[in-house]
This record gives structure tokens, C-alpha cells and sequence, in this order.
């Protein structure tokens, strides 16, 4: 069985030209060759800003690119008929299609309406003003050019908890709407960062709404009949109570299948908050190692200064790892987005290698490292700022690796503070490798791999070494690695 490697098909700024859709269709031959698994697709769903939307501003979840809604019929990514194209294709080629969904809030309403909302302190959510404000605020949703196909759903002010931006009087800032569910207070079950993170942007729903809450499971369910579904990436986890995801996994679970994989973005480092909300939802569910990826940009940016003993310190991957989802960047840590922590071009392989040739956790690609990306936008400081990411030019080699060589027992060469390993020794029937990287000098590690693999003949699978290494009468042998370099040693004879 295929050892699972998720692929993020998508950046931030991926080409808003229609035809993401056609390119994961074209795409899926060579992604299953060398050893893709599971493909994480963009939000399917109109955005409020159309066919210019990444797809995290909801608007209707009902529209797939088959209506001409907020400027356009198509999504940024194409129409309904290229996304279940896409599915298809890849299902074809053995990969399950993994889809973003982004339930905490909806955007770009279609009417105003007279509500009550008391403001909110918005560095401190828990401390709600006592005063009822009368205003107007965008949260009637009904969907004219879709004309009530699929749903019949009308989301109004009993469907939201808060907004950002309310009329009459004009004012920006967070606001809870005072309707019958909480009492005036936000949900639990949330993160606790600003006091209470419920409240994230745009009209945020309201999940204790009965009506809303049936509504969102049986779009999961209609959603599933559109298109295939091999599982989901949960948007914004910390804003929504965990006690939905809880239900709405198992419900997702109990009518589709078993099987599905379910990550959830929860962004936080801590692992006593991951570890509690894994508990919160029955462990149904995987989250993105977000301590991790902040290690890798840590040392990317350290260079030789970095002790990489400590690389997996305070990762969920080393605490957790049947729950960890591992990743080197995302489309929130490429330049000049929210998240922006990007891990330096010349630490990507022994990154990635570190998440893809080790027993634990699940790996993640990012589409820029594969296929490389530039794009530009405004930076902090207002001016105007090109963005090149280079693809990464051993990072097919390291996914085929995963397939090929990643096999066996696990054992650690975590000695040195720059230059570090591990074997897997493989199986009775599959080979294993010998991983060495340095973030300093070039360096080498001593391995015994024992009289079973004595004399035996190893070379550079990712050709940053073109010497061949041979093992002693014991199966002992020294394997090199280049400076901030990472080799990956295999059997000739297994090539």
C-alpha cells in the first residue's frame, strides 16, 4: 500500500485564469509517478469576490462555478464541469481528492438588515459592551442567481454570531449581534487567544443555530455527490467550537465512508492546545504541525547556527504523530502573506526529506516547491514587491524516495549539531536508505547496518554525490553528505 503524501495543488497567488481545474486533470499522470497520494484543492465554492476569489471569503457554498454570481459563472479555478473533471482524473491515477472547506463565516451578503449588536473589545472578545446598538449590517444572503437550486436556505441575522462592519452608524470593528443563541456571548470551545477567537472576519456563523447547523451537514452530504471525495481540509478550526467539527466529521463519516482523511487547520504551536482539542473531537481528525514548520524557517534562516538535534523539538509530529500532518510552507507562509514564515530555498531538501523519508507523521507538498511560483503583490511598507519561489530540484526524487525507500524500522543518528541522519532499514521484501544532512559543513555519519548488508555497494539517490560507498566486512560504512546539503544513500542494486 502507497505510504500517504498529500500535495497542496495550489498558492495563494496561483493563476486566476480559470484552469487550475484543467491543470490537476493534466497534472495527475506525473503526480501519481512519483508517489502522490492524496491532492488538498483549493476552495470549490464562489467567493464574494468571484472569479478574483482564493476562495476563503464564502460566499455560497451551493455554487461549484455553475452560476453567474458576484461577476462571474466560473471560479477563480474554473467551472463545475473542469472541477469534476478533475476528480475524476485524479481518481483515475489513485489519487483522492482532498477538498477545503471553509465553514466559519460568509461573505459579500446580498441585503442589509436591521440588527442589534453590542460592541466588543477587539483585543480582549470577552469583554462585550452592556449598551444595544441599533444598526444596519450585510447579512442576508439568498443567493438570486442561483434561484434556490440545491437549497432553498436563506441565511439571515439568526444565522451569525458577529460582523466586522456595521451602518447606520458606520463603524468597523467587532461587533456580536445580539439574537437568541449564547446570550450575547461568543462559543466555546474555541481558541482563547484575544480572550475568545470565535470571531474571525465577515459574518461569522453562528453554529448553536439549529437550522444552520442541519444546513452545513447537508451541504457535506450534497457536496459529496457532486464530485469524488477522499476527505477534507478544515478552514479556521481554532474560530469554530470544536464540538461541531466533532459532530460534523462523524456525520461526514457515518454517510460517506469511513475513511475519509480529515486535517484540520488549527494554527498553534502549543501542543497542550492541539493535545486538549484532539481530545474535544474524539480524535477524529489530523492537524497541520504548525511548531514544525516554524522550526524549519528557524533554521532556515539560522543556517549552520542551528542545532539540528533540536529540529523536531516541540513538534506535534514528535508528540502526536498519528495526528500530525506536516508540512514546509503553505499559501499563509509564502512571502507577503498573513502567516509569512517562509523556509529559506536552501533548507527546502533537508525539510522536506526530514518529512518525507521518516516513520512519522504525514507529509504535505506545497505546489510552489514542486512546480515553483512568481507572482507579485503590495508588501507591508506599500510598495510593490516580486515574489520568486524556485521549484525545488530534488523534491520528485524525495517523494519517490518516500515510495521506494522509506520502509522499515527507524533508527536515529542525532548526534551532531550540524550534521545529522537516520536509516530505515527496510523490510524483508523493500530496501531502505540511509539519510544524511548537513545545515553546516559537509560532513558524514558513521552507520552500522550489520552483516546482512556487508560489502554492499550505495549511491546518491538524488545525485548530490556521484562517489559510491561500500560497507566493510561488518556492514559498517561512513555515508557523506555536502554542505546544507542532504544525501539520501540506497542499495545500488535496488536502483
Amino acid at each position: 500500500m502507497s505510504k500517504r503524501t498529500l500535495f497542496q495543488f495550489f498558492h495563494w497567488y496561483s493563476a486566476g485564469d480559470g484552469r487550475l481545474w484543467n491543470e490537476v486533470a493534466e497534472k495527475a499522470p506525473d503526480l501519481a509517478g512519483i508517489g502522490i497520494t492524496d491532492a488538498w484543492l483549493p476552495p470549490a465554492y464562489k467567493g464574494a469576490s468571484g472569479a478574483h476569489s482564493v476562495g476563503y471569503d464564502t460566499y455560497d457554498l451551493f455554487d461549484l462555478g455553475e452560476f453567474d454570481q458576484k461577476g462571474s459563472r466560473a471560479t477563480k479555478y474554473g467551472d463545475k464541469a473542469a472541477l469534476e473533471t478533475a476528480c475524476r482524473a485524479l481518481l483515475d491515477h489513485g489519487i483522492r481528492p482532498i477538498h477545503d472547506v471553509v465553514l466559519n463565516h460568509k461573505m459579500g451578503a446580498d441585503e442589509k438588515e436591521q440588527v442589534v449588536v453590542r460592541r466588543v473589545n477587539p483585543e480582549d472578545r470577552t469583554e462585550i459592551e452592556e449598551e444595544n446598538v441599533n444598526a444596519l449590517a450585510y447579512t442576508r444572503f439568498t443567493f438570486p442567481g442561483r434561484g434556490g437550486k440545491y437549497s432553498e436556505f436563506i441565511w439571515d441575522k439568526q444565522c451569525f454570531s458577529g460582523v466586522d462592519l456595521i451602518e447606520e452608524p458606520s463603524e468597523t470593528g467587532v461587533y456580536r449581534l445580539m439574537n437568541e443563541y449564547g446570550e450575547g456571548q461568543w462559543n466555546d470551545q474555541v481558541d482563547d487567544e484575544l480572550g475568545n477567537f470565535d470571531y474571525l472576519m465577515g459574518a461569522d456563523v453562528e453554529f448553536r443555530n439549529k437550522a444552520v447547523y442541519e444546513e452545513l451537514k447537508y451541504w457535506g452530504r450534497w457536496f459529496c455527490e457532486q464530485v469524488p471525495v477522499g476527505g477534507f481540509r478544515l478552514d479556521a478550526a481554532k474560530h469554530i467550537p470544536a464540538w461541531f467539527f466533532k459532530d460534523w466529521v462523524g456525520h461526514m463519516r457515518d454517510t460517506i465512508g469511513t475513511d475519509l482523511f480529515v486535517v484540520a487547520e488549527y494554527w498553534h504551536p502549543d501542543m497542550t492546545t492541539l493535545s486538549n482539542y484532539l481530545e474535544l473531537v474524539d480524535k477524529q481528525l489530523m492537524l497541520f504541525d504548525v511548531a514544525l514548520h516554524h522550526r524549519f524557517h528557524d533554521a532556515s534562516k539560522a543556517g549552520g547556527d542551528f542545532d539540528m538535534r533540536t529540529i523536531f523539538d516541540g513538534s506535534l509530529v514528535s508528540s502526536i504523530p498519528d495526528h500530525a500532518v506536516t508540512l514546509v510552507d503553505n499559501h499563509d507562509t509564502q512571502p507577503l502573506q498573513s502567516l509569512e514564515a517562509t523556509v529559506e530555498p536552501w533548507f527546502k531538501p533537508l525539510a522536506y526529506a526530514l518529512i518525507l523519508l521518516r516513520e512519522q507523521g504525514t507529509p504535505c507538498v506545497f505546489y510552489p516547491d514542486l512546480y515553483g511560483a512568481e507572482y507579485s503583490d503590495i508588501a507591508d511598507d506599500g510598495s510593490q514587491r516580486k515574489v520568486e519561489m524556485p521549484a525545488i530540484g530534488c523534491l520528485p526524487k524525495l517523494v519517490e524516495a518516500r515510495q521506494r525507500f522509506a520502509n522499515g524500522a527507524q533508527v536515529d543518528h542525532f548526534d551532531d549539531p550540524s550534521v545529522v541522519g537516520f536509516v530505515r532499514q527496510g523490510t524483508e521484501t523493500e530496501p531502505g536508505c540511509v539519510v544524511v544532512m548537513s545545515n553546516g559543513e559537509a560532513g558524514q555519519i558513521s552507520v552500522d547496518l550489520g552483516p546482512d548488508l556487508s560489502n554492499t555497494v550505495y549511491m546518491d539517490y538524488l545525485g548530490h554525490h556521484s562517489i559510491e560507498v561500500t560497507t566493510d566486512d561488518q556492514g559498517i560504512a561512513c555515508f557523506p553528505t555536502n554542505g546544507g546539503s542532504v544525501s539520501v544513500w540506497v542499495r545500488r542494486d535496488t536502483l
